[in-house]
């Protein structure tokens, strides 16, 4: 039996010192010290020993299996030191490699123009008004001074889902929306940029979806002074200090009296180009005074209350600032069009 130990402990300590790896390290201690090991084995036979040689070979199959144990520790910890230095390896950086260019993206030109136009709104007081774009036909059109049979209907061919609900064709909803909301008591100042929605057939100059802003103030002795004065702000921070604007006399149901709002030619000076089609100048936007009407269908007092409207397609704007010449271009996601819009820092 003694004899039989001392081999166990040799055949042990050997195949510790050959383990390759944790695995296999681990699979010798169940197989020499588990509860089924040769080892345990061994030590049944010790009730055929005598008294006193049963001490002395329980001392010594404690000293085996301490000896074993002991070398399987050693063998641990350099098999555990092996494989991290072998993990460092394999994960090593070389940090003398180039790094690889981060892509940053652009903010789309539609995107740029509306932040633009709200900045420079914010900062002469007024506040962004947001609202459905599906819509109902009161708000669209009825409390816009345009009642169910009214002509100027046909001037916007619309999406409609049901007879009293459309996708909206304008964002003067907002406007009306709002202007409902503050219960006849100004003041109101406020800009509506959204999509919109017209039933058109696209081309290089139109979309069946374009987006607007429009702008509404709403208060005491409001003028039409007031509102070329606020326009030509516009025109010259978004075209240029040099631009000039005019005022030609137009119809809208919503205003009165309305106009069209044209800015001198940036290509030209107003000298006369391709751009402004030899005038001079180019129509930009749709303005007016806030119709009484619609000011009464809101709840507020047209004999105290006055204001002025205005709305402008952000399509056309980003058109005429970047020379654009196809509406199309805005909505393809083509990278190679929308990689020339750069973020201005």
């Amino acid at each position: 039996m003694q004899e039989r130990l001392k081999e166990l402990q040799q055949e042990a300590l050997q195949a510790v010192q050959n383990a390759a790896d944790l695995k296999e390290l681990n699979d010798i201690r169940v197989s020499y010290l588990g509860k089924k090991g040769p080892i345990t084995e061994v030590l049944k036979g010790m009730g055929k020993l005598s008294a006193e040689e049963r001490p002395k070979m329980g001392a010594l199959a404690n000293e085996v299996r301490d000896a074993i144990s002991s070398s399987i520790e050693e063998k641990q910890v350099t098999l555990e030191q092996e494989a991290v230095q072998q993990k460092l390896a394999s994960e090593t950086i070389d940090v003398t490699l180039p790094g690889r260019p981060i892509k940053s993206g652009n903010h789309h030109p539609l995107t740029s123009i509306v932040e633009e136009i709200e900045d420079l709104f914010i900062g002469m007081g007024y506040t962004i008004a947001e609202g459905p774009e599906v819509e109902q036909d009161y708000y669209n059109f009825e409390a816009l001074n345009l009642p169910k049979s009214h002509p100027a209907r046909d001037m916007q061919d619309s999406f409609y889902i049901t007879e009293e609900i459309l996708m909206r064709t304008q964002t003067s909803p907002v406007q009306a929306r709002t202007m409902e909301k503050h219960h006849g008591k100004g003041p109101v100042k406020i800009i509506c940029p959204g999509k919109v929605y017209r039933r058109d057939n696209d081309d290089a100059t139109h979309s069946h979806q374009f987006m607007q802003i429009e702008g509404l103030v709403v208060d005491e002795n409001i003028r039409m002074s007031d509102l070329k004065g606020t326009l030509e702000v516009f025109a010259k921070k978004l075209f240029g200090e040099d631009r000039e604007i005019r005022l030609r006399p137009s119809f809208f149901p919503f205003t009165e009296p309305s106009v069209e709002v044209d800015v001198s030619c940036f290509k030209c000076g107003g000298s006369g180009c391709n751009i402004c089609k030899k005038t001079g100048w180019i129509e930009i936007l749709g303005a007016g005074m806030v119709h009484p009407n619609v000011l009464e269908m809101s709840g507020f007092d047209s004999k105290k209350y006055s204001g002025f409207a205005f709305g402008m397609g952000v399509e056309r704007i980003a058109m005429l600032k970047y020379g654009i010449e196809d509406i199309r271009h805005f909505y393809t996601n083509d990278i190679r069009f929308l990689k020339q819009f750069h973020v201005s820092e």
